[in-house]
């Protein structure tokens, strides 16, 4: 079965879960260096490591995705996602264990902001150098959202749900971009053919969303069509927003299984979680829940929390 079998509570179920998976594979070797994966590559989920939690324990990565989920369901604004984010990170909502183990720092310094000033939505840094990977790591459950919207509607409400953290406009090209892969493979597309898909149609929307060209021209190395192509040691995964796009988008374009693709995208080393969490989403949706392992799920922190929540998105956006 491809994702376009899939009822839309199935896909919304295993994008959320896979993701959360992908996350929780990659915290215990956060920070941990590709050299060292190589040495000992990580097989299954582990516990402890990094961040010293249990074995499936997911982070901020599924947290934020979960916040932004929950929006959903309560009748989505832009606002709502920004104060359910400032519930995480200062009250513990929708963490795996009831407490805040791992944020990055523009996203701190971002929902900071956001607790000083209540009036304050868009807290995210303009400048260049806040283009981590905060944004894309949570933006998944748009993909459920109003697909029907216009192009430019679209994309407005990704730059913005993006802006409440990263406010660039290349972490929205990004976000916009990892969505549309989303989106080609909710339609039933496989990996390859959203990518091309992704290629033939992303330079004109981006043209057409009048994103400069310089910005656009940052891009242009995953629009060749050839990303698949690229060997290993080319490929970045720290935690730029850029790396992070170009390995999930490799990872997915290079292997042919859930378990194969997240484990290669946690075997990069470095930003392993986000990374995996990034991967994890597009390959849940694409080889849909039956594709992951059941002895990861069965690990997984707050599973059927996960499960219900991904019942009440899917209700939502039903109605």
């Amino acid at each position: 079965m491809h994702a376009a079998q899939f009822s839309t509570e199935a896909q919304i179920r295993a994008a959320l879960l896979g993701l959360a998976v992908g996350d929780a594979l990659g915290v215990p070797v956060e920070f941990e260096s590709r050299a060292h994966r190589r040495v000992d590559p990580v097989v299954t989920m582990r516990g402890f490591g990094t961040h010293h939690q249990p074995a499936g324990t997911w982070s901020d990565d599924a947290s934020l995705t979960f916040c932004l989920a929950e929006a959903i369901v309560d009748g989505f604004t832009v606002g709502l996602v920004a104060e359910y984010s400032c519930r995480w990170y200062f009250e513990n909502f929708w963490t795996p264990h009831g407490s805040v183990f791992d944020i990055g720092i523009t996203t701190r310094e971002a929902l900071r902001r956001l607790k000083a000033d209540p009036d304050l939505i868009l807290a995210g840094g303009t400048d260049e150098y806040s283009n981590g990977n905060g944004s894309l790591m949570r933006i998944l459950p748009l993909v459920f959202y109003k697909p029907e919207k216009s192009l430019q509607c679209r994309f407005q409400l990704i730059a913005d749900v993006s802006a409440i953290t990263h406010g660039h406009i290349r972490s929205a090209v990004a976000c916009f971009l990892y969505l549309e892969m989303a989106h080609h493979l909710r339609a039933g597309l496989t990996p390859q053919q959203a990518y091309s898909q992704l290629c033939a149609a992303a330079p004109g929307q981006l043209a057409q969303l009048n994103v400069p060209a310089k910005e656009v021209a940052q891009f242009d190395y995953l629009f060749t069509g050839n990303l698949a192509d690229l060997p290993e040691s080319i490929i970045r995964s720290g935690g730029y927003v850029m790396h992070t796009l170009e390995a999930s988008l490799w990872c997915l374009l290079r292997y042919n299984t859930y378990a194969e693709t997240v484990l290669a995208a946690v075997n990069l080393g470095d930003d392993t979680d986000t990374t995996g969490a990034v991967t994890g989403g597009l390959a849940g949706i694409y080889y849909g829940e039956a594709a992951i392992p059941p002895e990861w799920l069965q690990v997984l922190a707050r599973r059927y929390n996960i499960e219900d929540l991904a019942a009440r998105v899917a209700a939502a956006v039903a109605s």
